[in-house]
């Protein structure tokens, strides 16, 4: 798949004028380890906001994404990091707050915790997870966005449901600045659950939501958020985004040189809406970094804010 582009002046057209930012999502393949030290380094030193994280810890080949994190922020100084996402069928939680909220606390806030219900269930299985499905799953994920912010917000947590029971817990610490919570989702009942209940979306990758898939995947959480009586443009729209800069055949996702990638981006921020872009490099990562970071982030930031200035 090739790079998207429609003209700016048709279609519906969504842009909720939220700040851009940009990440970078990080291999956590064991074998990896130093080319991922490296790269959240340059990350950082490039000015990029982001260092995401997947968590699929039923991969043997990957390590596990909470410590993987933890190592990463240590060899860091300000870039923030993202769960992308976060596996709640394997990571009850009350617990996922305590880790997260301690995590913040250790690095200054420097986390944004991105979650999801759990996508692979016989592989959530195969470790002893309860593999939820359908509305069960649907269910238990907004669940666990209300048990995260109590427990984030250092409450007592009590819940009680066919789901699970949560009996009085005393949450803490509470972070310097409040952790938010962006969920993973891509079908119709747990978009409404983002637009209930969660701060941002992560989309899936654009091979797997393409952009003529997003405007009403959009629409979704923006009529939720405005039934539950929130304002859409407050929710965070992250887009994590697959490809190359330059000439490499063969890769998947947006693939073309430093204009293409600006044209492409821009557009999808103004008219799919999306304020964050995480980049999965497709190949040579240190080199797509680089550009990413010095050629194609300024000039989309650049083109945004000309846009919206001339509204």
């Amino acid at each position: 798949m090739g790079g998207w582009c429609v003209p700016l002046h048709r279609g519906r057209m969504t842009d909720y004028g939220r700040p851009l930012s940009f990440g970078l999502s990080l291999d956590p393949a064991a074998d990896a380890v130093h080319r991922t030290r490296r790269l959240a380094r340059a990350a950082e030193e490039h000015g990029l906001e982001y260092l995401a994280v997947q968590d699929h810890p039923y991969q043997p080949s990957h390590l596990d994404t909470w410590t993987l994190i933890t190592h990463l922020a240590a060899a860091t100084d300000r870039i923030t990091f993202l769960t992308d996402v976060a596996d709640l069928q394997l990571r009850p939680p009350a617990m996922l707050a305590k880790a997260a909220a301690s995590l913040a606390v250790l690095t200054d806030g420097r986390l944004r915790l991105g979650v999801g219900g759990g996508g692979i269930p016989d592989a959530i299985a195969s470790m002893g997870g309860p593999a939820r499905r359908g509305e069960p799953m649907v269910a238990f994920t907004e669940e666990s966005l209300t048990v995260m912010r109590q427990a984030l917000a250092g409450g007592v947590v009590r819940l009680r449901s066919p789901h699970r029971s949560v009996g009085g817990y005393q949450a803490g610490p509470v972070p310097p600045n409040p952790v938010e919570l962006w969920l993973g989702a891509q079908k119709p009942k747990m978009l409404a659950v983002t637009g209930r209940s969660a701060d941002g979306w992560i989309s899936p990758l654009n091979i797997y939501v393409p952009p003529q898939q997003v405007p009403s995947r959009q629409e979704i959480i923006d009529e939720a958020a405005s039934a539950a009586g929130r304002d859409p443009r407050t929710i965070r729209r992250v887009y994590n985004v697959i490809g190359a800069i330059g000439d490499h055949g063969g890769v998947p996702g947006l693939v073309g040189d430093v204009r293409r990638w600006v044209d492409t981006l821009t557009e999808w921020a103004v008219v799919l809406g999306f304020d964050t872009f995480v980049l999965w490099p497709a190949t040579d990562p240190d080199r797509q970094v680089a550009l990413f970071a010095a050629e194609v982030v300024p000039a989309v930031r650049e083109r945004v804010a000309a846009l919206r200035s001339g509204r």
